[in-house]
């Protein structure tokens, strides 16, 4: 066996495309804030990709670019003013933050129909509760649609993820249970890992331990989704040995151009989907 490349590169232009087309209908730009605080590089050129992902599908995308020295509380006013403008539909606080901020605090201050993150714990609350007018993150969100669109019906597949995060690891579990998956959590205390991942239909790697998932870790044909991003002698890899793993998984994300792309279709998706909630004599698309 050789396993089908999910080539989440071609899966997000085709859903770029199809939202080029619905805001090509809208009677006015959705507006997507970015805010940056710092120069960190990977968050410059990751922000800059957004703006030209956005402006690209006929949005609005301004990147708010603050000196690593801002105090949080200024941070938090401009968080206000973008949460009054009305003309601002999405909000976007660049992570990691300068060590004297407090993130929990910022991504708490983000008005929760602008949360197009869906970081902040009213989006993550309605997640939970499997509430259909929960803001999903871009990422989990982009994994979701990877699984679906390369396996279709989840109902009764039993998913490890291997990571924790509020950013990939929790929400995913809980959009997976909301597909009727059995999910498991794993993390740096999980004891037997492999074991665990050898009774999976599918599995994410989202741990950031590169190369540390092995074909003797799957049952054949599972489908393996690899979110890591690690960076070694300027080359990339994924937490998933993928020269190792095509040979027993059924389908595999590769890095890059798996999972990477589908984040920032997700977070355009987002956006759009927030316009359309704050405009809400709109018929949604």
């Amino acid at each position: 066996m050789t396993a089908t490349i999910i080539d989440g590169k071609l899966i997000a232009e085709n859903l770029r495309n199809l939202l080029a087309e619905k805001i090509a209908a809208l009677p006015n730009k959705p507006y997507l804030a970015v805010v940056l605080v710092g120069n960190d590089p990977a968050s410059i050129i990751y922000d800059r990709n957004k703006q030209k992902a956005a402006q690209a599908l006929g949005m609005v995308c301004d990147i708010y670019h603050l000196p690593e020295e801002t105090p949080e509380e200024d941070l938090l006013e401009l968080i206000g003013r973008l949460n009054n403008d009305r003309n601002v539909n999405g909000i976007l606080v660049q992570m990691p933050l300068p060590k004297h901020i407090s993130s929990a605090k910022v991504i708490e201050a983000i008005a929760h129909e602008k949360d197009v993150d869906g970081f902040g714990p009213y989006n993550a609350g309605l997640l939970h509760e499997n509430d259909p007018r929960a803001m999903i993150a871009a990422t989990p969100k982009g994994i979701l649609y990877l699984l679906e669109h390369s396996i279709g019906d989840l109902s009764g597949k039993h998913a490890v993820i291997i990571g924790r995060s509020n950013i990939v690891g929790r929400p995913l579990a809980s959009l997976l249970l909301n597909r009727h998956c059995t999910v498991t959590v794993a993390h740096s205390k999980t004891v037997d890992l492999p074991k665990l991942t050898q009774q999976a239909d599918i599995v994410v790697a989202a741990c950031g331990c590169s190369q540390m998932v092995k074909k003797d870790w799957l049952k054949e044909g599972a489908t393996v989704i690899d979110v890591g991003i690690n960076r070694i002698d300027n080359k990339l890899f994924g937490d998933v040995d993928f020269d190792d793993v095509k040979e027993k998984a059924a389908f595999i994300t590769p890095v890059p151009g798996g999972v990477g792309p589908m984040t920032i279709a997700m977070l355009l998706d987002n956006t759009y989907q927030a316009y359309l909630n704050q405009n809400n004599n709109l018929k949604k698309g």
